[in-house]
């Protein structure tokens, strides 16, 4: 049905396209999807030692204001982020602010934080019991006179209804927010959560979303601080205001986020070396170019424990899921594996030494 719709659907305007598809989410216009590998103990998996049952995510910035998470889930969504969330009520960044890459298979945005605030999207999550994993991804108001304790307004809203709270410290629409990526800021961000989680009597897990244009010397820094804070997760990446070259819509350099496949190796490339120094001492969500069977794999070998999209249902439809977890099943098959969590972190050439050892067990 998606693939008659798409055309008409990729007429509209891309932010109108988006709030179509919130509307058809909510209030169930969008049709029941057949899931084929429901309960596949290939996918099954753990977070924050809660049972899900796919390791693949709807990332912050589609249910921006919490309003169908519980669609989301039902569209085959192992978890959801929503968000990001301010304190206050904004309304963002000036119309336009969202350009469609159809060549690209890309998006920009410049939406800048959009949302209806947290005591609106705390009273609404409060009100429609979450039936899967929710994260809430948190953020300062654009201004803000101190966005520390922006964070520490929505942490005490928050902590209680969410599995989790991602601080968001790299969109490039929020002026100077990737600030927070030197080691310094992001060190005094982590010690002002965790003092607040202290006096609240918290216990929930806390993740941090980084920039995909940080080099490095950055990754190391980063590392160091969040394993000293006793983070337990990190999310790889968020959108990207670079990787300009190579695209082919006129629209390419519009100012914003560029999210969807032209960051795909960008992003995977960052979870390897993340991976190889936090050596599982701190999950991983991968995000950037999700949208097959193969790109998710991908992403698990690099090391990502997790995957997230959005991007890529605006392109290939609200059966997103059931697509890329048909092919990756092929793909962990072909491996002879029986859970993904095995390939995770595992170089292409040595997956094939476990293949040919467990080949030459079998004959032994």
């Amino acid at each position: 049905m998606f693939s008659n719709l798409r055309s008409l659907i990729f007429k509209l305007d891309p932010e109108t396209a988006h709030n179509l598809a919130i509307k058809s989410l909510k209030f169930n216009f969008v049709p029941n999807i057949i899931d084929e590998n429901k309960d596949d103990p290939l996918f099954k998996t753990k977070i924050f030692n809660k049972d899900i049952e796919n390791p693949i995510g709807m990332a912050a910035g589609f249910d921006k204001n919490a309003e169908v998470y519980n669609s989301l889930y039902k569209l085959g969504f192992g978890f959801v982020e929503v968000g990001t969330i301010t304190p206050l009520k904004q309304y963002g960044n000036p119309k336009p602010r969202v350009f469609r890459l159809v060549e690209d298979e890309a998006l920009i945005n410049r939406l800048g934080f959009n949302n209806l605030g947290a005591k609106n999207v705390a009273d609404r999550i409060r009100s429609n019991k979450s039936i899967g994993l929710l994260g809430i991804n948190i953020g300062p108001n654009k201004d803000t006179d101190d966005r520390l304790r922006d964070y520490v307004v929505c942490l005490k809203t928050f902590h209680e209804l969410a599995d989790y709270i991602t601080i968001n410290i790299s969109s490039p629409n929020t002026q100077d927010l990737r600030n927070f990526h030197e080691h310094t800021k992001l060190n005094k961000l982590l010690e002002t959560i965790d003092k607040e989680k202290k006096i609240l009597g918290s216990k929930i897990p806390i993740a941090v979303k980084i920039s995909p244009d940080i080099d490095d010397q950055e990754i190391n820094k980063i590392s160091e601080v969040l394993l000293n804070n006793n983070i337990e997760l990190i999310i790889i990446s968020n959108t990207s205001d670079s990787n300009r070259q190579g695209l082919e819509n006129i629209q390419r350099h519009q100012k914003g986020g560029l999210s969807g496949k032209p960051i795909e190796e960008k992003s995977t490339k960052l979870i390897s070396k993340f991976y190889k120094i936090l050596n599982g001492r701190i999950k991983i969500i991968g995000v950037g170019g999700v949208n097959s069977g193969k790109s998710a794999y991908e992403k698990f070998l690099a090391g990502a424990n997790y995957i997230q999209l959005y991007t890529g249902m605006v392109f290939r439809g609200p059966n997103v899921v059931n697509m890329i977890k048909k092919e990756l099943r092929e793909l962990l098959l072909k491996d002879g594996v029986k859970n993904f969590t095995e390939i995770i972190g595992k170089k292409k050439d040595n997956l094939n030494l476990i293949n040919l050892t467990r080949s030459v067990s079998h004959f032994i």
